[in-house]
This record gives C-alpha cells, structure tokens and sequence, in this order.
C-alpha cells in the first residue's frame, strides 16, 4: 500500500501565522525618495495596499491537518479501502517526516471523523473505514436538536423524497430494479420498501440525504409508528414505473403519501439522552 507524495508537508512545519507586508519593502521606499523607484529600470515601485487589504494573518495548515488531509484523500478517493491497516507508525512517521505526537494528532482528526479507528497495544494500529451517512447524520441531528425539530418534523421531510425517487426510477430503471422492488413488498417491515424506492433511485445525493434522515429516525426511541403494506396502491406504482410513466408514477405515491394515515411522534429530537 504506497502512501500519496508527502513532500509538501515536509515544508510546513507548525501552526505559524505569516503577516503581510504593511508597506513596500524599505529598499522601493528608498528608491522612491532619492528618485530613482518610477523612473529607474527596476520594477516599478508597488504602492501601498488599502488599509483594509493589509496587516491581516495567513494561517498555515499545521503539520497534522496536512498528514490527515493526505490519509483523508487516498480514503476518499478508494485508494485505502475498508478494513486495511495503516502501517506501522514508525513507518507512516519516515514516510511523513513528522514526530509521534503529530502523527498522533492526525489521527484522531480522522477519528473524529470516524475513517479510521485506532486500537492501542501490540496487537493495535489503525484502520481504516469508508465514508458513510452516519457521521453527516450525527451532525445533522445535533443542529435539528439544536433547534427543537419534532420527530414528525424528520418524518416527513423524509417521506417528500419519495415521490421524487419514484420519478427518478419510473424514467430510468432495470429489470434487477423491478425485481428488487418486488422482493420488498415481502419483507415484514412495511417500511422496507419505502427505503428501497430511495435506494434504487439512482441519484447518490438523494440516496444520501434518505439515508442520513432515516439514520436520525433509526436512532430515535420511540421510531415512527410503521403502518401496514397498501398492496394495491403499492403494486400499482411498480406497474406505473415498468411502463416508464414518470408523471402518473410521481403523482399516485404523493397521493399515497398524503392520505396514509401515518402517527410519527411529535416528541422533540433528544439524539443525546440525558
């Protein structure tokens, strides 16, 4: 497993701040005052910046980031995949050029950000794991919390995205889609086939944004009260998607939406317990 180029963090070592100039450099103010800045062959004197513009700090990435960035994009990037083992420090430390305690650092930023987890000891070490809607779900959850956003609230957002899965599917689906569709109108969870008409839409940020509000519903107690499969209304919309009619596909589950009795709570999200 070949780590990315790591010379550019050699070059930057820290957390320093760089400040801009406030004036030209004394040598252009000296020339300008003996005659020789506008008129001479040099470069031409560069005046003063607006106030505003200038004495403001640039902040440099600090070594850690750097490295975390690195990690961040070969996992991102499906370079490093699921369950692979970084090696050992000593080595990722050669590679880098940085100490324990940056390298430490930068993993736990990638901790933080659960794409890799670390395990202390001899028999430790850290591994990695792929991108998924959880993280984007804990944050999610803690600015709708942050809010006072209601349990139904969730609910229904969730629900509107289906009439839009459905017409993403009744324009472009397979026959393995059908198929699938099918199957889950068997499974006991009523609510299976409403997560499979998003997961077959084809469209990833839908898929994402599906998956990220059902996660903050998973992870509520009590869940939504699920409500019992409407066969017929169910085994009409496959029929509208395999004959490829977006418009009476979308607007049969927005009907069915709406007029399903559904009973989510209106109980404030409380993601974090007591």
């Amino acid at each position: 497993m070949a780590l990315l180029n790591t010379a550019n963090i050699s070059a930057v070592r820290g957390g320093h701040a760089l400040r801009v100039p406030r004036r030209g450099s004394e040598s252009a103010a000296a020339g300008a005052a003996d005659g020789t800045g506008a008129g001479s062959a040099g470069p031409p004197r560069i005046g003063p910046l607006p106030e505003n513009k200038v004495g403001q700090q640039v902040r440099v990435p600090k070594t850690a980031e750097l490295v975390a960035a690195q990690l961040r994009r070969q996992i991102v990037r499906g370079e490093l995949v699921e369950g692979d083992a970084l090696p050992p420090e000593a080595v990722l430390m050669e590679q880098f050029g940085v100490s324990r305690p940056t390298l430490r650092e930068a993993f736990r930023v990638l901790e933080s950000e659960a794409l890799i987890s670390v395990r202390r000891g001899a028999h430790g070490g850290a591994r990695v794991h792929t991108p998924d809607g959880q993280v984007a779900a804990r944050y999610a959850g803690l600015v709708l919390e942050h809010r006072h956003t209601t349990l139904a609230d969730v609910h229904t957002a969730h629900t509107l995205l289906e009439p839009a899965a459905v017409r993403l599917l009744a324009t472009h689906h397979t026959d393995a889609t059908l198929t699938a569709l099918h199957t889950a109108l068997t499974h006991p969870d009523p609510a299976h086939f409403h997560h499979q008409l998003l997961e077959h839409a084809g469209n990833q940020t839908l898929t994402m944004i599906a998956g990220m509000l059902r996660h903050i519903l998973d992870t509520h107690t009590p869940p939504p009260h699920p409500t019992p499969h409407n066969h017929h209304d169910h085994t009409h919309l496959l029929d509208l998607i395999a004959h490829h009619d977006p418009d009476a596909a979308e607007t049969h589950w927005r009907t069915h939406i709406t007029t399903t009795p559904t009973q989510p709570p209106t109980i404030v999200l409380d993601l974090l317990g007591e």
